[in-house]
């Protein structure tokens, strides 16, 4: 299956007002900020996106706005993060209705899952649609780690067509291309890691703290896919310290609080999430006010 993914993906915030209700109106206005910047396609629901806070039918809502904004000039991945397979198929239907491009698959929520049974799941989703799969590894969050020995055994399966790596390991990516050869577009999965994964091969990057410096991100990227090591390493540095919150366990608060301080968007979240405070708070308040002094002109 062909697909022409590539660039950057924001895995984007769901914005939602001060009692918790969604905003769809401010989820919009970040999704055409991010498209203004020159992001090449857009991740709703991940865990960013705080999937596993929506009920089915509010996450079905926020897909369909996120494909309205989107008006067809980039692809809409949305994540399928449910707690069974069936589960998992029910929601696929969900996205084909709303009008997604796409789906980001993460392994089954909750039940530490073994590889094989990740790869049992997989499969069943992609044999319930047609659409293209981005497969999400990151056995530092989930606990299971597919190979790149299991990703050829996925290999047969022709809506599987791209890997969002997060092991948080640059080998990885290597070892990838060795065993499958180009059978998969590989998406950087961890911010902190996008400049050494794109020298490495990876076509895209399903970013976090592109949602909160949205031209910063893109342009990194760009510099790296290009070849322009030494720029893009001096952007990198400027960036690194705002890149290492998309890997602290309070990612989305943190990433929240950095789009309310840049303008893109609120800081409110549901719980058992709550908003930063104390030490927290300070550290991330302190991190984006030092990138914002220091903000390139790009």
């Amino acid at each position: 299956m062909g697909i022409d993914w590539q660039g950057v993906f924001p895995a984007l915030m769901t914005e939602f007002k001060e009692d918790g209700a969604l905003d769809l109106d401010a989820t919009q206005r970040h999704i055409r900020s991010c498209m203004d910047a020159g992001i090449e396609g857009l991740v709703m629901l991940g865990t960013l996106g705080e999937n596993p806070s929506l009920t089915p039918d509010e996450k079905e809502q926020v897909l369909r706005a996120a494909v309205e904004a989107a008006d067809g000039r980039i692809p809409v991945l949305t994540g399928v993060a449910e707690y069974t397979t069936a589960f998992g198929v029910e929601f696929v239907r969900r996205a084909e209705r709303a009008g997604c491009a796409g789906l980001m698959a993460l392994p089954c929520m909750v039940y530490q899952q073994d590889s094989q049974e990740a790869i049992a799941h997989f499969k069943a989703l992609a044999a319930a649609t047609d659409l293209p799969i981005m497969i999400y590894n990151n056995p530092v969050a989930y606990k299971v780690d597919l190979s790149p020995r299991d990703f050829a055994e996925l290999a047969s399966v022709d809506n599987i067509v791209a890997v969002k790596e997060s092991s948080h390991d640059s080998r990885r990516i290597t070892d990838m291309f060795n065993e499958v050869g180009d059978r998969y577009v590989i998406f950087c999965g961890v911010d902190d890691l996008v400049l050494e994964n794109v020298l490495f091969g990876a076509r895209g990057w399903v970013c976090g703290l592109v949602n909160s410096f949205p031209k910063e991100a893109v342009q990194l990227f760009r510099l790296a896919r290009d070849g322009k090591v030494e720029e893009a390493y001096e952007l990198y540095k400027w960036f690194m310290p705002l890149l290492h919150l998309d890997v602290d366990v309070k990612l989305v608060q943190m990433i929240k609080l950095a789009n309310q301080l840049t303008g893109e968007g609120s800081e409110n979240v549901r719980p058992p999430r709550l908003k930063l405070s104390g030490g927290e708070r300070a550290r991330v308040e302190q991190v984006v006010a030092r990138a914002l002094e220091t903000r390139p002109n790009i």
